[in-house]
């Protein structure tokens, strides 16, 4: 069992939701809290805690910081939540998640896990904030960047490519999947059914992904966040760098280009390969069984979902 707090832009790309749905049908891994970042993290923290009581649990979820340190202005799709009625009714946490995340680093030092899947400003800030967090670390997972030899500049770390940079060299053992790998699997029509058959939670997501597949005008979708997060579960699925270091592109337009360069003394690695085929069946099953394993016990928000 491996302890994880999920930092997360969780509400305009469907693959935040998902990612929280597999980490919840993941018997592995305890979800300790998860951190919302970049915009509004209000509304992005109350749309986690509801898909975490649609899944019949009850996860302390922390708003996070809503500018980029990078002073890059937020995208915003304008759908983030528009499925969900009653959002307000919520309950969150009225602390700050970079304080939290020192806290909580601080209780239990090596003992946690933390999970980006988002821009890593909340991260940046608690290192501003402790110095010494980075080092209470046991391992960070990051979905960012891409590392392929014609990949621009992936959208988490060019919403905020100073936190990127900051956390990426502050010495935290570290695993990132970047575009090159995450593009390798999809999910489409079959996988997108089963998803949507598992309860209220498969229902409500099912939702959320046929949105976000209407706002692209497509008929799939890539699970960015859900494959970084499967390298942590179920690492013979993919391969891995040696260790190195990872340079970001600080603003004008190549502002996030990620670089990797190989160096033992380094404390970063990067996924070089994937099994797609399995790393998306592995995904769907994880959602089915988060949608499928426990009651709703938040009651009037499975109504029409089905």
């Amino acid at each position: 069992m491996r302890s994880i707090i999920l930092d997360t832009d969780i509400g305009s790309d469907v693959d935040d939701a998902m990612a929280l749905a597999q980490l919840m049908g993941s018997p592995e891994l305890e979800l300790v809290e998860v951190h919302t970042v970049y915009g509004d993290t209000r509304l992005r923290a109350q749309l986690a805690r509801r898909y975490a009581a649609l899944a019949g649990r009850d996860v302390d979820v922390v708003p996070g910081v809503v500018e980029p340190i990078s002073g890059r202005e937020v995208w915003w799709a304008g759908h983030e939540g528009t499925l969900h009625a009653d959002l307000d009714a919520e309950t969150i946490s009225a602390d700050s998640a970079p304080e939290r995340l020192v806290a909580r680093l601080r209780a239990r030092p090596g003992g946690l896990d933390v999970a980006a899947i988002g821009p890593l400003t909340n991260l940046a800030a608690a290192f501003a904030l402790e110095p010494q967090a980075a080092g209470w670390i046991r391992h960070l997972w990051v979905m960012g960047g891409g590392f392929g030899a014609a990949e621009d500049a992936e959208h988490n770390f060019r919403s905020d490519d100073v936190a990127a940079q900051a956390v990426l060299n502050a010495g935290v053992p570290t695993t990132i999947t970047g575009l090159e790998i995450t593009r390798q699997v999809t999910i489409e029509a079959a996988r997108l059914e089963r998803i949507r058959a598992a309860g209220p939670l498969g229902a409500a997501l099912g939702a959320d992904i046929e949105q976000w597949w209407a706002f692209w005008n497509e008929t799939w979708n890539v699970p960015h966040d859900p494959v970084a997060l499967l390298a942590l579960s179920r690492p013979e699925l993919f391969t891995f760098s040696e260790t190195g270091r990872v340079t970001i592109a600080i603003g004008g337009e190549a502002a996030g280009h990620s670089t990797f360069t190989p160096d033992p003394t380094g404390s970063v690695r990067i996924v070089t390969g994937v099994d797609g085929e399995q790393v998306a069946e592995e995904i769907t099953s994880r959602i089915v069984t988060a949608g499928t394993a426990y009651p709703a016990r938040h009651e009037g928000i499975d109504d029409d979902r089905a």
